[in-house]
């Protein structure tokens, strides 16, 4: 493999949020960290190129982007999802949770519903409440192992409460599910049909499981474009969430007028100059290392699932179709959720997720980050085997 993702990499002291701040939050110092989605692999080589070139300049003033840099999006986006964006549809904002709550603005007053599919990303409810709106849940429904969309839940609540916005997660996080075309279809015509306009979280995109395949929200229908932000971000794909640059895609003109209005008030303008070199360089240079992190995830993926089956079967692991995300289910433990946390904290030592971070439908689940070295990936489970047996 040209690329060595098992080589192991110190990220402490260094200010990583992951590695370095479990007492600030309240968690045991020698905890090892599965949490927060960033991973432990160094990214692409020619974007620490580009980020070291721009250092040694020296000169760090207002920074825009040239063509090139929309051309090499264009070219990705074509290529990984069949999709032929425009460059009069693109706003970059720093970072996707800020766009999503730039559209909550931008498109809903005080008081409005916004709705969302618990269990889900948890800045997506903290983005409604805390911009006064509310919050409409059409929980996704847990059967047989894995998850899926109640319609005519989905519909009630839109029309009950007036709907005015939905917030799609697509891959979805921290499920895993990849939602396929018909099912995107199914969501779409609803809000087609309620007049609901959807900001679609796209950002794991380029995370999809063998056999399963990612479909653009706005690419489906016409219909469904003049109503869509699509929120998109190399931070996810190239490991470079702290660079904060996102790619926010909105064709209907209306809206992205509206949208950019809102950033305006913000007093926000030009990204930071080190996360538009990042981005650009990531897109047009890391198809091959991409590939070889997909492989190498993949294989972390299937000794997880492997070792859960064998060694932990009171847990079950719950197939994800995309993300570096595990979804696990402890919910055959019998454990309150303090006890869950103990179970993981205090015996496992272990610092994930728990599940109602992302809404009580995630009680008895926690989500594990899979994106780190097969050694530490091994010791995580062999710490949470312990600690499940001690029960």
């Amino acid at each position: 493999m040209k690329f060595d993702f098992n080589k192991l990499v110190d990220r402490k002291n260094t200010n990583s949020i992951k590695y370095d701040f479990a007492p600030e939050r309240g968690k045991p110092d020698d905890v090892l960290p599965l949490w927060v989605a960033d991973m432990d692999f160094p990214t692409v080589p020619e974007v620490t190129e580009a980020l070291v070139k721009a250092g040694n300049h020296g000169i760090f003033g207002y920074t825009e982007v040239k063509e090139v840099y929309f051309d090499t999006l264009k070219k990705w986006f074509s290529s990984h999802y069949h999709w032929n964006i425009e460059r009069s549809w693109l706003v970059k904002t720093p970072g996707v949770v800020f766009a999503i709550a730039m559209a909550i603005r931008a498109f809903t007053k005080e008081g409005d519903a916004v709705l969302i599919q618990r269990p889900v990303y948890y800045p997506f409810s903290e983005s409604i409440t805390s911009n006064n709106r509310l919050l409409i849940n059409s929980p996704l429904v847990y059967e047989n192992g894995s998850y899926h969309i109640d319609y005519d839940d989905f519909e009630k609540n839109i029309i009950d409460h007036n709907v005015k916005l939905f917030i799609l997660c697509n891959p979805h996080n921290p499920v895993g599910r990849v939602w396929r075309k018909e099912e995107l279809v199914k969501l779409g015509d609803i809000c087609v049909k309620h007049n609901v306009l959807v900001v679609s979280d796209e950002i794991h995109a380029d995370f999809i499981y063998p056999g399963h395949v990612h479909t653009v929200f706005a690419s489906i229908k016409p219909e469904f474009f003049d109503r869509t932000v699509t929120c998109t971000a190399p931070s996810k794909t190239f490991n470079l969430a702290g660079l904060q640059a996102s790619n926010i895609l909105i064709g209907n003109p209306a809206l992205k007028a509206s949208f950019k209005e809102e950033i305006r008030k913000t007093g926000y303008s030009q990204l930071n100059a080190m996360g538009l070199i990042a981005c650009q360089a990531a897109y047009e240079y890391g198809e091959e290392w991409l590939s070889g992190l997909k492989q190498y995830l993949l294989e972390n993926l299937n000794y997880a699932k492997d070792y859960i089956k064998s060694n932990i079967p009171q847990i079950k692991l719950v197939e994800p179709e995309g993300t570096y995300l595990l979804w696990v289910d402890f919910n055959a433990l019998q454990l309150s959720e303090e006890e869950l946390e103990d179970l993981i904290l205090q015996k496992a030592r272990l610092w994930l997720d728990a599940g109602t971070m992302f809404g009580p439908e995630g009680s008895g689940f926690q989500r594990i980050n899979i994106a780190c070295q097969r050694e530490t990936l091994v010791k995580a489970l062999e710490q949470l085997k312990e600690a499940v047996h001690s029960l």
